[in-house]
C-alpha cells in the first residue's frame, strides 16, 4: 500500500482523564497510530498532546512510554511526524527533536502539501479578543520565566503544572458550545487572513469541537480537529480532499457550516 496519506490530530491531553483514563487513552492513541502506519506519509500532531509538560535539562514528565515508543517506531520507518505546542504543553524544548527526531513548532506554519496550501497551528492566541490569555502566553513564553520555573523542584513544579492545566481546561473548555460561524474566533481569523497564495485549509485544534467550516473567501475551509478526551476525531488528506474521521467512536459528530 502506498504511503501517501497526511494525518492531523490534536488535543490528546495525555495526563488527564476523560471518557477513558489517560493510560487507556494512550493505548487507544497507539492503536490509532498502528492503524495509520500502513498508509501515512506524515502525521501532524497539532498541540495539547499532553495536558501538561515541562522539560528540565535532564528531567521530563514520567509516563507515556507506549506513545513515545510508537512515535519512535514510525520515525524509524521514515514517516514524517510534526509536533506543534499548544497552550497546555508550550514548555517543550528539545527532547522530541533530540530523542525522536521530531521537529517542534511553536507558531503556526504555512505548508504546501500536494497542490493544496495548508495553514497549521494549535490555534491558541489567534483571532480577536482573549487579551488576557495572549498576555499570559507572552509571559510563559519568556525564556527568563522558563528559567525561573526550572529552579523549582520537579516534584512540586510538575504537580503545580498539572493542577493549573486542569483548572485551565475547566475554565477555557468545559463542554464547549459552537458560537456560530460569525463568532468563532478561529473562523474569524481564517476569514480575515490574507496571503498569497490563498490558503486552502486552515487546520487548528484548541477549540475541542470538530468543525468543518466553509470560509467566506472564494475557496478555503477551516477545520478544527476536535479532541480525544471524548470524540477521538482526526483529519486525513489523500492528496485531493480532506476528510474528518473518528476513531473507535461511532457517534462522533461534525459541525458543518
Amino acid at each position: 500500500m502506498n504511503k501517501d496519506k497526511i494525518y492531523f490530530a490534536s488535543d490528546f491531553h495525555l495526563g488527564s482523564d476523560g471518557k477513558l483514563t489517560s493510560r487507556e487513552r494512550e493505548k487507544q492513541i497507539v492503536r490509532w497510530l498502528e492503524m495509520i502506519r500502513v498508509d501515512a506519509a506524515a502525521i501532524y500532531l497539532v498541540g495539547d498532546i499532553f495536558d501538561f509538560w515541562f522539560e528540565y535539562k535532564t528531567v521530563v514528565p514520567r509516563g507515556y512510554i507506549r506513545f513515545f515508543g510508537k512515535l519512535a517506531e514510525l520515525r524509524d520507518e521514515g514517516i514524517e511526524i510534526v509536533f506543534f505546542t499548544g497552550n497546555h504543553d508550550m514548555w517543550m524544548f528539545d527532547y522530541f527533536e533530540k530523542e525522536l527526531d521530531i521537529p517542534i513548532y511553536r507558531e503556526p506554519i504555512t505548508r504546501q502539501i500536494g497542490t493544496k496550501i495548508f495553514f497549521i497551528g494549535h490555534g491558541d492566541g489567534l483571532g480577536p479578543g482573549d487579551y488576557g490569555y495572549k498576555f499570559l502566553k507572552r509571559v510563559l513564553s519568556n525564556s527568563f520565566c522558563q528559567w525561573l520555573y526550572a529552579r523549582l523542584h520537579p516534584n512540586f513544579a510538575l504537580w503545580l503544572m498539572q493542577f493549573s492545566s486542569g483548572k485551565s481546561r475547566e475554565m477555557e473548555h468545559g463542554i464547549p458550545a459552537f458560537k456560530g460561524k460569525d463568532k468563532e474566533w478561529l473562523a474569524i481569523f481564517a476569514n480575515t487572513y490574507s496571503a498569497d497564495p490563498m490558503i486552502d485549509y486552515f487546520i487548528f485544534g484548541h477549540r475541542h469541537l470538530t468543525i468543518d467550516c466553509t470560509l467566506n473567501q472564494q475557496s478555503g475551509r477551516y477545520i478544527n480537529l476536535g479532541e480525544w478526551l471524548h470524540s477521538c476525531s482526526y483529519a486525513v488528506f489523500d492528496g485531493k480532499k480532506l476528510d474528518i474521521r473518528f476513531f473507535e467512536n461511532e457517534h462522533g459528530k461534525i459541525i458543518e457550516v
